[in-house]
């Protein structure tokens, strides 16, 4: 399962809602969408891959991935968050196959190198289906990073050379930059990827002894009646409905890099840089300027004798903003004029 639903809203003014983040070439020359399902196809055959998304993204997923077929996706008919679109997931693959294993993973990640993700994910799988456990995999922390959750290591699961696994013991929700510092230093703590693996029916177990508000609607799926299910489900995330309240949650250690490319920043981690810090996407050019990021899709982008900002031409908009800001755009977003939030759809 690959999710790839939302509009990424914080990559404003590039990000639209028929091409959205997932759909961006944010981290190289292909989509990110495409770089998450070739990083899977080692390990999973294309024909059960299967791609989470809105019924709108139907068109653009199939033009930017030309690989994949109408078979590939599995369109909600409104976005409820990730606890009850998995759940159908779940209900589905269990229909097909009682003893597979789910692997959820987001589209828009970046994760080097993938080689190493694939030999996690494979043990972590076979992990799961032995000790019937909800399994995500953690990464250690580089740095104080306030945009993501953590979770705490409880006692160990497994130690063998490629495979250390935990008990979850605490889930916390973006801490402030002080607490994450400290996790930083104390250890134990690791980012959440929400990369999620776990036999299907487990997950469907864990639904019904945890997340009333979802299980009661469980029969609906069974009977096939989808759109129902999405009309009456609530907006949940299957963290918050399932694995902060489940206590068959494990958590594995992952060593690779990951990036979850969640604002404009990221693209300085996930891109190449000049000597200067610099990142320049399309007709763009820096002078004179150190950590700047500068992407250019519409016309050309000079930026001269700057630090530290994000400057993006795209849709007849230029967004001009601090790197440090770049993960506030939603705010910004809620004070400008419909015509400026959606770029693209208003003429």
């Amino acid at each position: 399962m690959i999710l790839a639903g939302g509009v990424g809203a914080r990559f404003w003014p590039v990000s639209t809602p028929e091409r959205p983040k997932q759909l961006l070439p944010l981290a190289g020359d292909r989509p990110l969408l495409a770089q998450t399902v070739a990083r899977i196809r080692p390990l999973v055959p294309l024909e059960r891959i299967r791609i989470l998304a809105g019924q709108g993204l139907r068109a653009p997923i199939l033009d930017a991935l030309p690989e994949l077929t109408p078979e590939n996706l599995w369109l909600e008919p409104r976005a409820r968050g990730t606890a009850p679109v998995l759940a159908w997931a779940a209900t589905e693959i269990a229909r097909q196959d009682p003893d597979a294993v789910m692997y959820s993973l987001h589209a828009d990640h970046v994760i080097r190198p993938e080689d190493d993700f694939r030999a996690l994910v494979a043990r972590v799988g076979a992990l799961s289906a032995r000790a019937r456990r909800l399994c995500t995999l953690g990464v250690v922390p580089t740095r104080p990073e306030t945009g993501y959750g953590y979770i705490l290591e409880g006692e160990p699961l497994a130690d063998e050379p490629d495979l250390q696994a935990f008990a979850a013991a605490r889930f916390v929700e973006k801490p402030d930059r002080a607490t994450a510092g400290e996790y930083l230093r104390t250890g134990g703590y690791l980012w959440n990827t929400g990369i999620f693996i776990w036999p299907a029916r487990l997950l469907l177990e864990e639904l019904r002894a945890h997340t009333p508000e979802i299980a009661q609607l469980l029969p609906l799926l069974e009977r096939g009646q989808v759109t129902e299910f999405f009309e009456r489900a609530p907006t949940l995330s299957v963290d918050e409905g399932v694995l902060e309240r489940s206590t068959r949650v494990a958590v594995a250690r992952a060593r690779f890099d990951w990036d979850d490319v969640g604002a404009w920043d990221a693209v300085a981690r996930t891109r190449s840089a000049d000597t200067a810090g610099n990142v320049a996407v399309g007709d763009a050019h820096l002078v004179d300027a150190r950590d700047c990021i500068a992407w250019a899709d519409d016309g050309s982008v000079v930026v001269y004798g700057a630090d530290g900002l994000v400057v993006v031409r795209a849709h007849g908009i230029t967004l001009v903003a601090p790197r440090e800001r770049a993960p506030d755009l939603k705010k910004l977003l809620a004070q400008l004029p419909e015509r400026l939030r959606e770029p693209g759809t208003h003429g």
